[in-house]
């Protein structure tokens, strides 16, 4: 298996949930690793507990300057970049007669518009490594359906075409794309709380450890997609 100490990653929205766990095991591989939000004192809180193979970078992923600025600041740190882990996601469960136009243009550019900002400002230097890597955290909400999920479908619908379409772009310049599709996950996405009545449901450590045997492939093998979901599913709380 491929080595990855010494792998340079960028993984936005980590503070907390999938985003976090996958750090951890990243430092646990000897990897450095930028830990991402929007809010400074969320970066500074988690990265003040991962030592110092971890630094923090505020950045609103929605913002394409400010993703340029996040690429950018991470290759000053460490001189290249290997890995992005596009995680960073939103959710607004509404029919579309009650969700707004702001609502509807939130969800499509953090969940679809920050992971083509992120990945083109990133390519050149993923490109550079020789085996770079880009990961989308997607959801089987990537291809099936719900009510209220209008905005959340189309951005996940599109976040699955863009991941492959890229892969096909990027693939003769080392660099592989795969997306994880996770189902039901025991974190507080969408305002859940994490209870015991919830355990039927993956946990992020289990999107987690699927990022990690993405990247333990060698460079002429390549999973575009892991779809996840429980094991035993119990109701939908």
């Amino acid at each position: 298996m491929p080595n990855l100490t010494g792998k340079v990653a960028i993984v936005t929205g980590s503070t907390k949930g999938i985003g976090l766990a996958i750090v951890e095991r990243m430092i646990n591989e000897g990897m450095s690793v930028v830990v991402n939000s929007r809010t400074a004192d969320d970066v500074q809180a988690v990265t003040d507990g991962l030592g110092n193979k971890a630094i923090g970078i505020a950045c609103d992923v929605a913002d394409p300057e400010a993703c340029a600025r996040l690429v950018e600041e991470t290759v000053e740190r460490f001189g290249q970049l290997d890995i992005l882990v596009n995680n960073a996601g939103l959710g607004v469960f509404k029919p579309i007669s009650e969700m707004s136009i702001e609502e509807w243009q939130l969800q499509i550019n953090v969940n679809l518009g920050a992971v083509f900002y992120l990945s083109k400002a990133a390519l050149p230097y993923l490109s550079a490594t020789g085996d770079g890597f880009i990961i989308n955290i997607g959801s089987l909400a990537s291809r099936n359906t719900f009510a209220s999920g209008t905005g959340y479908n189309a951005s996940k619908f599109g976040l699955l075409g863009m991941s492959e379409a890229m892969m096909l772009d990027v693939r003769h310049d080392d660099v592989r794309v795969s997306i994880v599709m996770p189902g039901s996950v025991n974190t507080h996405f969408n305002n859940h709380e994490m209870s015991a009545e919830r355990s039927w449901k993956l946990e992020a450590d289990d999107c987690a450890l699927a990022v990690m045997q993405l990247l333990e492939f060698p460079k002429e093998a390549h999973v575009s997609r892991v779809e996840m979901r429980p094991s035993q599913p119990g109701s939908r709380s």
